[in-house]
């Protein structure tokens, strides 16, 4: 079972191009901090203006990488099925781990839509699935009934889920097997979906705190429920701070002032606004990841 922190990586760019070396040392920052596991290419490392070849390029480069030391659950997901279909097979070509799905974005499928879309793809392909719920970016919210129904496919595994609704999700939990993964797909909530049945988390703080993260979820999953607290207490501001502004924009910011990359985005996608900047720097040198006044 995939349990713990997953860093929802970032992807570098420099002039405009993947910047492969940035990538190299940002997987090695990872697995350093005793990461569980890697996500390229998901919300948060833009795959939504990365061509698809690219977007394979750069699984492709992360799996290479990782050289299997820790499991890579690749973005795959699109608003058409036959595109998410032949995404997860030029993915699952890749030598990833998990594929994760999200849902369908605008065009707004039914539940028997959704139940439809991840189903052919699970079909044809027979990649580990995790399904992606954040009905703030795609404009659905998959219900629990509907991840039941697909969790009953051998190989849709879990989910990610995003919805910020822990009623919702403590009714999933109580619908799917045992064995079927929870992950929270929202920083600030690890700790609370964790204790209604989650497994952990696809972070996106863990960019900038991946022992920290990793560490909390190693807590809780030990029994250690005190210590868990107090790092989700921790955690909390920085976690803030990450979403001050549309996401991967403040943490993409944050490791640029880390020195760990470039702070460069494709359009639409911008920088940091000034007032925010203050925010995320303020963020970082509390937590201990910059110097004061550095």
């Amino acid at each position: 079972m995939l349990k713990g922190a997953f860093t929802a990586l970032v992807t570098p760019f420099r002039q405009g191009l993947f910047d492969s070396e940035a990538m190299k040392k940002h997987i090695e920052f990872q697995i350093e901090g005793g990461i569980n596991g890697l996500v390229p290419c998901g919300t948060t490392g833009e795959a939504s203006t990365l061509s698809h070849d690219e977007h394979v390029e750069i699984v492709r480069f992360t799996v290479e990488q990782v050289k299997g030391r820790v499991p890579v659950i690749a973005g795959s997901g699109s608003n058409s099925t036959t595109e998410a279909l032949e995404l997860t097979k030029r993915i699952k070509a890749a030598g990833v781990d998990a594929c994760l799905m999200i849902t369908p974005y605008y065009n707004k499928p039914t539940q028997e839509g959704l139940f439809r879309h991840f189903s052919t793809v699970a079909d044809q392909v027979d990649t580990p699935i995790i399904l992606y719920n954040v009905p703030g970016r795609t404009g659905v919210n998959m219900r629990p009934e509907t991840v039941a129904r697909l969790a009953r496919i051998p190989n849709i595994i879990g989910l990610k889920d995003a919805a910020g609704d822990l009623k919702q999700t403590s009714y999933t939990r109580q619908m799917v097997p045992d064995d079927f993964v929870i992950l929270s797909g929202e920083d600030a909530l690890v700790y609370p979906l964790m204790a209604i049945g989650g497994q952990g988390v696809i972070s996106v703080v863990s960019n900038v705190a991946p022992r920290e993260m990793s560490t909390m979820c190693r807590h809780f999953l030990e029994g250690d429920i005190q210590r868990a607290s107090e790092l989700h207490h921790r955690l909390l501001p920085l976690s803030d701070a990450m979403f001050v502004e549309t996401s991967p924009i403040p943490v993409k910011g944050a490791l640029s002032m880390m020195g760990r990359m470039q702070n460069e985005f494709r359009l639409p996608l911008v920088p940091l606004s000034e007032n925010a900047s203050l925010k995320v720097k303020k963020a970082l040198e509390d937590f201990g990841l910059l110097e004061s006044g550095g």
